[in-house]
């Protein structure tokens, strides 16, 4: 584990060191079968959380769903994408737990972690806004370039995610 301070504070490291010493984390680690069933939810959150995503950011392009208006949409995904985030959220923890000092000198690792905080923010300020849109006229200027960033940052949350296990 060389050159861990360049991905995380060196003050982290005995967080997580706890974190890979856990109960949790050990069980997680010496079983055969969970770390890959938990890695099969988590990709299962991913995809419903893309997926509704896409279909939305799909819309702020302009590329689908042009008669629905934006807010409507909207309205409609949030519980697939709140869902997906949370479902998402927590099982990315178990498979964190299980191998945290393997994610601690990952720099796909700190890197995905940036991304997903990028890319929640981003989010939770584009889809507040597209709630104001009422009507299916085309969306305002603002919409494409932000629906371009904001699917870029989750798709590079995604690829940071796969390179993780190739460390």
């Amino acid at each position: 584990m060389e050159n861990d301070a360049l991905h995380f504070p060196a003050a982290t490291r005995s967080l997580f060191l706890w974190c890979d010493s856990t109960r949790l984390s050990v069980a997680i680690r010496d079983s055969t079968w969970m770390f890959a069933v938990v890695e099969i939810l988590h990709l299962l959150g991913l995809a419903v959380l893309l997926g509704s995503l896409v279909v939305f950011y799909l819309r702020l392009l302009g590329l689908g769903m042009r008669r629905q208006p934006v807010a409507q949409l909207a309205a409609e995904l949030a519980p697939w994408i709140r869902g997906g985030l949370a479902f998402m959220l927590g099982t990315g923890l178990l498979l964190f737990f299980s191998e945290a000092m393997k994610c601690y000198a990952s720099p796909p690792f700190a890197i995905k972690m940036l991304l997903l905080s990028l890319a929640v923010v981003s989010h939770l300020v584009i889809f507040r806004r597209a709630l104001r849109i009422k009507d299916s006229t085309p969306s305002p200027l603002w919409t494409r370039p932000a629906a371009c960033l904001s699917l870029a940052l989750w798709f590079g949350v995604g690829l940071a995610g796969r390179a993780i296990g190739f460390q």
